[in-house]
């Protein structure tokens, strides 16, 4: 892996700057040279945290070694949008092309159990990390988006799942829990807590360590082989090995195309007035969105701001990280045209933060994991910014597949995403222009069934390409 992007907590995200002291302390320290263990992890964040977590509530004994580049949350664990969502990056019907409809289904309702089973984890180990599951309302705001909300639901209704998993709301439902401009209607769904993630990531480790694993941090790991990872400072000797870097995976040696670094930026406001909130809504703290094709995500914080992010940042050639890249100061002007648009009211308040940080993409949209016995090499990622809970899934997976130490109901090294090998990215230059030539195009297909009124061929294109 690459040497570690020199940045303080502070400077990462909104979530890394209003920190309580206890959960800014140092967790862990550098590998101090040759070691060994049971099974070794190569990243902190919450794929190698949860991993770590579940190995040990099944078999305390382990000798398990976390190795990261920088400190535990560095990455997207401790910069993301804070949903605990139960959304996958695959859609339904491209998971039943790989399995089957009821294992489909059962894929979905393990992403329901996720939700819960991290705010059951966090309440049996008194986290605080401002969990309020008042579940996601994505609104429509166009006729078209009002037609995708009703075709979503019809869908939904078909694979078996009712109005307590999936609802459509009508026009005064919708601005009862999000009063934004211009609604229609919204979907509704249950599965999802707003979380202040950096809080999630840091109690995380602290955990894990307190259960019995190693945490090295500031130390790279520069490449993975059976048995052995290596670093700068020393080689860990292990029987197993997980793969747990998302979306800085290009940085080790040999992994350059299995996942490609996007970027998400993220933008807070001040604390808003209660006058405020009456006006925009979120009493439950939902997090919201809208049917546009080009994403984008909040949430009213527990300190009672509003944290909105969504893509649009550029790839950058040879799926480069930089510290610089975090920001983007027209990509965050459009966050916020986007955000004052939606609550016009919030248009004289100020942003305090702003942020960014990559994700992981497979080439094909899915995200995965798994595990090779014969190599001893595990790994899970690829979530397409859907890995708040998603990550969790994978711990859990990954102890059964590891260890054969059930996790709960049901075989979860059974469903689908398991073992799913994801084609390789194309070689640049392509995969720079490709990639930047689909942001444009689904940029530009909100634009054009903005101004047409009618669906957007290349959108319903690239929606085929991106795992739906």
């Amino acid at each position: 892996m690459a040497a570690p992007v020199t940045q303080s907590p502070a400077e990462l995200s909104l979530w890394w700057n209003t920190l309580p002291p206890e959960l800014l302390k140092p967790i862990g320290s550098p590998l101090p040279g040759d070691t060994t263990a049971d099974i070794a992890i190569v990243g902190a964040g919450y794929t190698g945290l949860w991993t770590a977590y579940y190995l040990l509530k099944s078999d305390p004994a382990l000798r398990v070694a976390i190795v990261e580049a920088n400190y535990a949350g560095f990455g997207a664990s401790g910069r993301n949008g804070g949903w605990v969502s139960a959304l996958f990056p695959a859609g339904l019907n491209a998971l039943a092309r790989a399995s089957s409809r009821s294992d489909t289904v059962r894929m979905k309702r393990a992403m329901f159990e996720t939700v819960t089973e991290i705010g059951r984890v966090a309440t049996a180990h008194a986290w605080d990390i401002e969990w309020e599951q008042g579940g996601t309302v994505v609104l429509a705001r166009t006729p078209l988006q009002l037609e995708s909300a009703r075709a979503e639901i019809a869908d939904y209704r078909s694979w078996g799942f009712g109005e307590d998993d999936y609802a459509l709301l009508n026009a005064n439902e919708a601005k009862a829990r999000v009063n934004a401009t211009d609604v229609l209607g919204a979907t509704f769904t249950p599965h999802c807590a707003a979380i202040n993630p950096a809080r999630l990531v840091r109690n995380l480790a602290r955990t894990v360590v307190s259960m019995g694993a190693r945490l090295y941090e500031e130390t790279p790991v520069t490449a993975i082989e059976p048995g052995v990872l290596r670093t700068a400072s020393g080689s860990v000797r292990a029987e197993v090995i997980v793969r747990a870097t998302e979306g800085y995976t290009p940085s080790l040696t040999g992994e350059k195309r299995t996942l490609a670094p996007f970027y998400s930026l993220m933008l807070a406001t001040e604390p808003l007035s209660e006058s405020l909130w009456k006006t925009i809504g979120l009493q439950s703290r939902e997090t919201f969105s809208d049917g546009r094709h080009l994403i984008i995500y909040g949430q009213r914080t527990a300190d009672g701001r509003i944290a909105f992010g969504g893509r649009g940042a550029p790839y950058f050639y040879g799926s480069k990280i930089t510290a610089a890249q975090d920001r983007n100061p027209q990509v965050h002007a459009g966050l916020w045209r986007v955000l004052t648009d939606l609550f016009p009211a919030i248009s004289d308040t100020r942003v305090t933060h702003t942020w960014g940080g990559p994700l992981g993409i497979a080439r094909d949209w899915w995200a995965s994991c798994g595990f090779d016995r014969n190599t001893g090499l595990a790994w899970a990622g690829g979530y397409v910014g859907d890995g708040v809970a998603t990550t969790n899934l994978a711990g859990r997976t990954l102890t059964e597949l590891i260890t054969g130490a059930p996790m709960g109901a049901g075989d979860l090294t059974s469903l689908p995403w398991v073992n799913h090998r994801s084609p390789k990215w194309e070689p640049e230059p392509m995969r720079w222009l490709a990639t930047n030539l689909a942001l444009r195009a689904i940029t530009s297909a909100d634009e054009i069934e903005n101004r047409t009124g009618r669906p957007s061929r290349r959108a319903a294109f690239l929606a085929r390409k991106t795992g739906d």
